[in-house]
């Protein structure tokens, strides 16, 4: 029961960080698309047009993440619904990247056509604005992050992060238009918007890369080797040290949720109670680490070599 409490308490702070996350990212979408038109800017437009879409996927995130905290309550998903935790942060990659990639294509066609000059001033104050909302998101997104182990909340916590980077980026290069005009560099201001854009995506691009590959091998059900050599350096030692004769280990991790099936064979002419069995899975449970109510755990015995 303490657990279970635990458990949700975890998830409803969850909950309520992606819910505030929403709202603060909408914010910055809308500022970003308003100053971005007004200055004339494709950098500060993209940067909207980023934090905008990741209020869209941040929203599904929220509700993967309410519907997460039902585990058990839904007779059609019994195992609960980690499996959309992946699924989610496949599709948040695979738009941010589709989205970079586009951003970086009309840099670099806008720095063939000779660059443009946007309205400074405006765009320096948005990039100051918005950095200090990021960098105040981030800072304290990470302290309430501290409290739960949530893929989700850890997500969209890179994400501040990268929105912080990107305006000081935009911050930098705005404040270095202004003071090149009216020197001898005055000619080259027209690339800047365009090339801090261009440098922004090239920097961005790995980042859902990365995102989309873990989520892919969750989704794919490729075990994690870690801890598929943690489950099987346990397991040799647990066979070697009750003389049992083989076992066989299947593992998956779906989100936060990971899946551990292991069969034990034991001589056919083993004798034990219940109560010695139910002892040596509290001890592979406790070799394996990872407890908690994230963990399932199926532990056989078994005489028969096909069962395994």
């Amino acid at each position: 029961m303490r657990n279970e409490r635990v458990m949700r308490l975890r998830n409803e702070l969850e909950a309520r960080l992606l819910e505030f996350s929403v709202w603060a990212t909408l914010l910055i979408a809308g500022l970003g698309v308003a100053f971005g038109l007004m200055a004339r800017s494709p950098a500060i437009l993209f940067d909207g047009l980023f934090s905008l879409a990741d209020v869209a996927i941040t929203w599904l995130t929220l509700k993967v993440a309410r519907l997460v905290a039902m585990q058990g309550d839904d007779r059609r998903f019994q195992y609960g619904f980690w499996h959309l935790e992946p699924l989610v942060i496949a599709l948040k990659s695979s738009v941010l990247i589709a989205l970079v990639a586009y951003a970086f294509l009309s840099a670099v066609n806008s720095l063939l056509k000779g660059g443009y000059e946007p309205e400074f001033g405006l765009a320096l104050s948005y990039a100051a604005l918005v950095a200090l909302i990021s960098f105040g998101m981030w800072w304290w997104l990470g302290r309430q992050a501290e409290r739960i182990d949530s893929a989700l909340v850890g997500l969209d916590l890179k994400a501040w992060l990268l929105s912080a980077l990107i305006t000081t980026a935009l911050l930098i290069a705005f404040g270095a238009a202004l003071l090149m005009r009216g020197t001898a560099a005055e000619g080259w201001i027209r690339f800047i918007d365009p090339l801090v854009l261009a440098i922004v995506t090239l920097v961005l691009l790995p980042l859902p890369f990365r995102e989309a590959r873990d989520s892919y091998r969750e989704i794919l059900l490729i075990s994690p080797p870690d801890t598929d050599a943690q489950v099987r350096a346990a397991m040799a030692e647990f066979v070697r040290r009750h003389g049992f004769l083989d076992y066989r280990s299947y593992l998956s991790k779906t989100g936060r949720a990971c899946f551990i099936e292991i069969s034990v064979l034991v001589p056919s002419d083993l004798s034990l109670p219940i109560t010695a069995f139910d002892a040596m899975r509290a001890e592979i449970g406790e070799a394996i680490g990872c407890a908690g109510p994230d963990r399932w755990l199926t532990i056989i015995f078994t005489a028969d070599p096909e069962h395994l």
